[in-house]
């Protein structure tokens, strides 16, 4: 099934989570001369319009991304940092940029970026995105399987990578492939940093993936979640969304216990929104 489309939920909470943890990973990454590869699983359109037919259906990023840009509050300076960046790598300001977008302007000229977007619709979007930012030998783009691409990938020549998994799960099966991809990938490749969002739900498998993750790399692993709202009492919908790392930079945990409070704050909806930070290393 291909009905997910990520444009009816662009710049969303979840999206500003999982952009802020993959922005501080990247710059990690990036400060070491070595290269290294950028793998996305799940890439999506790369580049969203905000003010797009999709977005104001819904409106989730009026609770996300716009909140953070025009808060008179001061930021932490990460958190600021982030939203100075967003301004100067986006073209307009009613756009807001997938992972795609994000990594292929963080990441240097040795740096290599692997896309894959399996929905066919997505997949065009995403070549016409890309071909704005003249990739070039740096990205290749392929309309597959995002799972069965990253083993494929696996060693990079390099070394070093960064991993982000990221689905739908609108398929229950999505929350076993993840932790089938992951297992799958450490044996080929233990030393990758491996990032996977996931959604904060009362339904069954979202609420038991954390501590099958957990398994996987018990001494080195680090667990974000963010929740905006109380769960509803008809069970429906996504309070909150968490991102998990395998290999995280030593740095992340200090960096997001200095941010995760003010994203909470700024993004609650109701007396319900906390945040969870977990890690060991």
């Amino acid at each position: 099934m291909l009905s997910y489309r990520h444009a009816f939920h662009a710049g969303n909470h979840a999206d500003v989570l999982k952009h802020f943890t993959l922005w501080l990973v990247l710059d990690y990454f990036n400060r070491k001369d070595k290269p290294y590869w950028y793998i996305d699983t799940h890439s999506g359109a790369g580049l969203y319009d905000l003010g797009g037919r999709e977005a104001q259906k819904v409106g989730e990023y009026r609770q996300g991304i716009e909140k953070l840009r025009t808060t008179g509050e001061n930021l932490p300076p990460l958190l600021a940092e982030f939203i100075a960046c967003l301004k100067n790598i986006l073209p307009a300001e009613n756009l807001y940029c997938g992972s795609p977008w994000l990594a292929q302007a963080v990441l240097r000229p040795a740096d290599k970026l692997r896309f894959f977007e399996l929905h066919p619709t997505d997949f065009s979007h995403l070549q016409h995105n890309m071909q704005e930012v003249r990739l070039g030998r740096r990205g290749i783009l392929k309309q597959e399987d995002g799972y069965r691409g990253l083993i494929a990938l696996l060693p990079p020549p390099p070394r070093r990578a960064v991993v982000l998994i990221d689905p739908p799960y609108e398929e229950k099966q999505d929350y076993a492939r993840v932790i089938g991809t992951l297992k799958e990938a450490q044996k080929r490749f233990e030393q990758g940093c491996y990032m996977v969002w996931y959604p904060c739900l009362s339904r069954e498998e979202s609420r038991k993936l954390p501590e099958k993750l957990k398994k996987l790399a018990p001494e080195n692993y680090l667990q974000a979640e963010l929740y905006v709202h109380t769960p509803r009492t008809d069970g429906f919908g996504m309070h909150g969304s968490g991102m998990w790392l395998i290999n995280p930079p030593y740095l992340l945990a200090e960096q997001l216990k200095e941010c995760l409070p003010a994203l909470t704050r700024l993004l609650a909806q109701d007396d319900g929104a906390r945040y969870v930070l977990d890690y060991k290393q």
